[in-house]
């Protein structure tokens, strides 16, 4: 029943999302056109003089274009993105308002899941899931002790590791998305519009041609990645219930993450008086 409810709130707020998204409260996302050459938005800034030479990447891929002369521009500082939420939280897939940047190759797609999947902060996300599984004894066939918070904490790390390679780069290899999660900022609209956005992009999605179509990558990659936890727990874990609990819950967590992503220039500036 608990599944159930979930399941039904989280399709709810999914639909309401991606009807914003179809009346026309998307805002233009960065975009590339055929030849390779970046579109100039309005309120975006772009150097034509730059975007003839592609043959070197030096900048981090889920943050750069790839060559070091295409250097991603913002129309406001302020909305600029760190490389980690709180200091601790990675935000590799993040993108400031504003910016212009070219498709990610596969290649590049799986070393941003690889970043994901291995920083630091991974693991201690994974100890805390732990502590609580075994405090709550979600799966009594885990025991307690040492020996028990041990099976909790991989069980809890390969499940992180898995849902990103298949919503990260397997998925969005293979459909050509773009993982990357694409700001509004600021100037973007209001709170409510911006967290509609943030929402919608769970069902909504930048491909690497440019255009916007349907999260094959976070409904589907979620959807195989809860699956696949399922050869490594016990069987009696091992139902449409618990799979589906797993599926629904990463997807929520995935929307809240787009949501501090979003707001987190915002509260860096007006929580902590930090500038870019």
């Amino acid at each position: 029943m608990v599944v159930t409810k979930r399941l039904v709130l989280l399709g709810s707020l999914l639909a309401i999302a991606a009807q914003m998204s179809v009346q026309g409260q998307d805002s233009p996302l960065p975009l590339t056109n055929p030849s390779g050459e970046l579109y100039q938005l309005p309120g975006m800034v772009a150097d034509p003089s730059r975007q003839s030479d592609r043959s070197t990447n030096t900048q981090t891929p889920g943050q750069s274009t790839r060559s070091a002369d295409e250097t991603p521009r913002s129309d406001d500082s302020t909305d600029k993105q760190s490389k980690r939420i709180l200091w601790v939280i990675p935000n590799y897939r993040a993108v400031s308002a504003g910016t212009l940047l070219l498709p990610l190759s596969a290649k590049e797609k799986f070393v941003l899941a690889t970043q994901d999947s291995f920083d630091y902060s991974s693991f201690i996300l994974a100890g805390m899931l732990a502590g609580y599984g075994q405090a709550t004894n979600s799966s009594p066939e885990f025991h307690q002790e040492l020996s028990g918070y041990g099976r909790y904490y991989w069980h809890s790390f390969a499940d992180e590791t898995v849902g990103n390679y298949f919503t990260e780069a397997i998925m969005p290899a293979m459909t050509h998305e773009d993982p990357r999660y694409y700001t509004l900022g600021k100037t973007g609209g209001g709170f409510w519009h911006r967290t509609g956005y943030a929402i919608s992009r769970l069902v909504i999605t930048k491909t690497d041609s440019g255009s916007s179509g349907f999260n094959v990558s976070e409904i589907v990659g979620n959807a195989l990645g809860a699956g696949v936890s399922d050869l490594y727990y016990p069987r009696t874990e091992r139902t449409w219930g618990n799979t589906g609990d797993k599926w629904a819950t990463q997807i929520g967590v995935d929307g809240i993450a787009n949501i501090l992503k979003e707001f987190w220039p915002d509260i860096r500036r007006g929580v902590f008086r930090q500038q870019q």
